[in-house]
């Protein structure tokens, strides 16, 4: 059996990490982000500059992220709160 590291989110759809890789992981995303944005903020003249040029670290990072959650966590679908059998 294969170790969880996120689980399905109780509403919406999605993930919240539940072990220390899961936690280093999201850690890591989140700081990758922001050190892009610091990047592109400071190479940039002008706003639109910033989103332009941080628009594709953005999406190839957020689809790495989806893809690690995906293999490592549970299925997930869209949620309204406990499942009947959960408790």
């Amino acid at each position: 059996m294969k170790k969880i590291w996120f689980v399905k989110k109780r509403y919406g759809w999605g993930w919240r990490p539940v072990t220390w890789q899961g936690w280093i992981i999201s850690f890591l995303y989140l700081l990758s982000l922001l050190k892009f944005f610091i990047i592109s903020e400071m190479k940039s003249h002008s706003g639109s500059d910033v989103l332009i040029s941080f628009a594709l670290p953005f999406i190839i990072l957020t689809s790495i992220f989806i893809f690690i959650c995906y293999k490592k966590g549970e299925k997930p679908r869209w949620q309204w709160g406990k499942d009947l059998g959960e408790k």
